[in-house]
């Protein structure tokens, strides 16, 4: 398997290579040549299988460079119990409507980022060793890949970890998690701005060669093909879970900021997994959903974009959106490179002639939630079904239950646990979520993070002085 950039600019290179890149050097981002094709006997003989031996045999088709007895024993170690609190790693449960809930949030930072960044960091850690290299990743996050990122790579040897957040834009829980860290190889960098400031200081971070080179930046943000390639096995898993054979299809309703989740459920479908639509679910930061209604992506600016109870997916600039849009354009990388052109002019784009496409070819469909949608359903799948739900699962509930179909199985990916959400928890429920065992106090603990203002030299000068 060989994998180039959307725009153009990559010599055809393995996935090893490219583990270790983040945005391609044209500013890119990182495709396969050709997704895998899965037949019917071969989906059969996966029904059955673990969620280790799954993701080994899906993962496989994509990282054959590395030499098999080595990628199984990477994703056994992985995949356990012990880090994901059952032998099922991603448990379905059904609501009383038969709408079903893909548990991702049982791994150590209460998120489903957990699923591929513990991955990650054993990748990251098998590569460095094997090339005798190091890594210093700088990665953004609106609240749960920065703590995802921080725990699978916490002591991991060659390896630091420079995370981007928005200053005081995450919950109590999300900051505490990541800011309450102390190993030397962990810094917190809070931004004052949004997510998207963030985002946009990684990419240009990323498109400094000359520095990227120096300091061997690496990113762990959904921009690294790794991360997507990991989700996509969950989907599978969730399809197995929630059908009773491979006759079946089913949606998947996906609240999505970034389009870094509902990317990996665009790959499985590509691959032939038996997926009817792709449900995109948006809080009021609804740039997504604006573009399958209409066509038009209209990326906006730090002041139009919205704090909200989902903070998670307070996002206007939708960095993996680019994979799905070099596949809707015909894989053209010169069309996908003038669409990002515009892009960067603040332009935005129109693709309202492929809009058709985006439905009947790729399935896609999406809706919007918003504060008091999410507290009412909060309030009812509480009151019907005695489940307690975050903020951007309710997204996904919502949007779920306004555009089912009749007849239509539909799998909703929770995306964390409410713990992290407690303010909003408390609003719709009057009481505290739930909280698992292990992280009372959290919030109480020493938390060591710096502050800057929204300039990627800045961040530059304090990598570099942090490296020596």
């Amino acid at each position: 398997m060989r994998y180039i950039s959307t725009r153009g600019g990559l010599a055809p290179s393995a996935f090893c290579d490219i583990l270790l890149m983040g945005l391609a050097p044209d500013g890119g981002l990182v495709l396969p040549e050709h997704y895998p094709r899965i037949d019917r006997a071969t989906l059969d003989g996966w029904r059955s299988l673990s969620y280790a031996d799954l993701a080994f045999e899906i993962i496989r088709l994509f990282a054959d460079d590395i030499p098999q007895e080595d990628l199984r024993a990477l994703v056994s170690r992985t995949y356990t119990a012990e880090v994901f609190g059952s032998p099922e790693i991603t448990p379905v449960k059904r609501l009383h409507d038969g709408l079903a809930i893909l548990e991702l949030s049982n791994g150590p930072t209460l998120a489903f980022k957990d699923m591929a960044m513990q991955l990650l960091g054993n990748l990251f850690e098998y590569v460095l060793a094997k090339r005798g290299e190091t890594l210093n990743i700088l990665g953004a996050t609106s609240g749960d890949t920065g703590s995802a990122a921080e725990y699978a790579m916490r002591g991991k040897a060659g390896i630091n970890v420079f995370m981007l957040s928005p200053d005081g834009r995450m919950s109590a829980f999300q900051r505490a998690q990541m800011y309450s860290l102390q190993d030397a190889n962990i810094h917190n960098i809070a931004i004052r701005g949004m997510f998207d400031d963030c985002q946009d200081i990684v990419k240009a971070v990323q498109n400094d060669h000359a520095f990227k080179a120096r300091y061997r930046i690496g990113t762990v943000n959904s921009i690294n093909w790794a991360r997507v390639v990991a989700q996509v096995v969950y989907y599978f898993k969730g399809y197995f879970n929630a059908t009773g054979s491979n006759d079946e299809r089913v949606s998947f309703c996906v609240p999505s900021g970034n389009f870094g989740n509902v990317c990996a459920g665009h790959i499985a479908r590509q691959m032939g997994l038996p997926v009817e639509r792709l449900i995109v679910a948006t809080n009021e930061n609804d740039v997504l959903d604006e573009f399958f209604r209409t066509g038009r992506y209209r990326p906006r600016g730090t002041a139009h974009t919205y704090v909200t109870s989902s903070p998670s997916m307070d996002i206007s600039k939708a960095s993996n959106f680019e994979r799905f849009v070099f596949d809707l354009v015909g894989r053209d990388p010169d069309r996908v490179r003038a669409l990002w052109a515009q892009v960067e002019r603040a332009e935005g784009f129109d693709l309202s002639d492929r809009l058709e496409d985006t439905a009947t070819r790729f399935g896609f469909v999406s809706g919007r939630s918003t504060h008091a949608d999410r507290l009412a359903t909060i309030r009812q799948v509480d009151a019907e079904d005695a489940v307690v739900v975050d903020t951007h699962t309710a997204d996904g509930i919502k949007v779920a239950r306004a555009l089912r179909l009749p007849g239509e199985t539909v799998v909703c990916l929770e995306t964390a646990l409410p713990a992290k959400f407690a303010d909003t928890i408390r609003e719709a429920l009057d009481r505290d979520p739930p909280r698992p065992a292990g992280y009372e106090g959290l919030e109480s603990l020493p938390q060591r993070v710096t502050v800057f203002d929204a300039d990627a030299e800045a961040v530059k000068t304090y990598i570099a002085q942090a490296l020596g």
